[in-house]
Formats: structure tokens, sequence, C-alpha cells
């Protein structure tokens, strides 16, 4: 059914999942990650990014991460955080299934253009790191009084 409704080849597919599974025994893992969330090194942390017409949020959630041993900086509107997750490992388990992520991560955000660099906080609580971002003044919207 399916080439006729696609115009592919069933042969093509099944040829895909042959080699899949080959890869799979040769690497002894799933090709595909187990989860949405998952990413190839399992050492990102996930972000929120949020935006009003004053500010702009972002919240890391990085639990174990020391923000002492942040990076943080903003540079032509890119903001870029830098750390690293120590994991103590058990080298006598043979994990099959690994969500957590460690290791060092590196993430790049771009920015709006009409934030102020120079107005930036950041807080780490219980595991999150928040940044507020500071738009400038003259972006921010006005009310204009009709006289």
């Amino acid at each position: 059914m399916l080439p006729r409704i696609h115009g592919f080849d069933s042969g093509l597919f099944n040829e895909f999942r042959r080699l899949e599974q080959e890869m799979d025994q040769l690497f002894g893992a799933g090709f595909w990650p187990n989860t949405m969330r998952s990413v190839a090194n399992d050492n990102i942390p996930p972000i929120n990014v949020g935006v009003t017409p004053e500010q702009v949020d972002l919240y890391l959630f990085a639990a174990g991460v020391n923000p002492e041993e942040l990076d943080i900086s903003i540079n032509d509107n890119r903001l870029s955080i830098k750390g690293e997750r120590h994991v103590e490992r058990d080298d006598g388990l043979n994990y099959f299934r690994k969500e957590r992520y460690d290791g060092a991560f590196h993430k790049v955000v771009t920015l709006p253009d009409d934030v102020d660099a120079d107005k930036v906080e950041a807080r780490y609580d219980n595991g999150v790191l928040h940044i507020v971002i500071q738009r400038r003044e003259s972006s921010k919207p006005r009310q204009i009084t009709v006289q």
C-alpha cells in the first residue's frame, strides 16, 4: 500500500530497518534517542526563554551545576552560557538508559535586537539559573498623551 500512495519502494524502507538493526548490534544501542528530550551527548540542560515589552527572561534548568563555575556573556545580542555538571558514576554499571546530563555544556541564545547588555541580572536558586535582561528604554512602549 505504501508504494502506491507515496511512490516509494517498500524494499527501500526494509533496507533502512535492516541497516538500523545492524548498527544497533555493532554499537550496542538504539540509533534513535529514547525520548524526545534526549540529545546525542546527553549533556545539554534545557532552557525556557520568555519575553515581555520590558525584559527577556531565560531559565536554564541546571541542577547540580556549581553557579560559581558558570561563564555567562553577551556579545552581539547572543547570550552564551558555559558550564559543567559533575555526576558521580558507578563504573561497575552498564547503563542502558541515561537521561541525566553530565559534563561540559555550552548554550548560545540569540536575543532580540533591543536588549541592553549593561542591564543583566543572573540568579541561581534550587538548580535553576534565572537570567533577566532588560530592554533598552528607547524600545519600550511609551504612552503618548493627546493634547
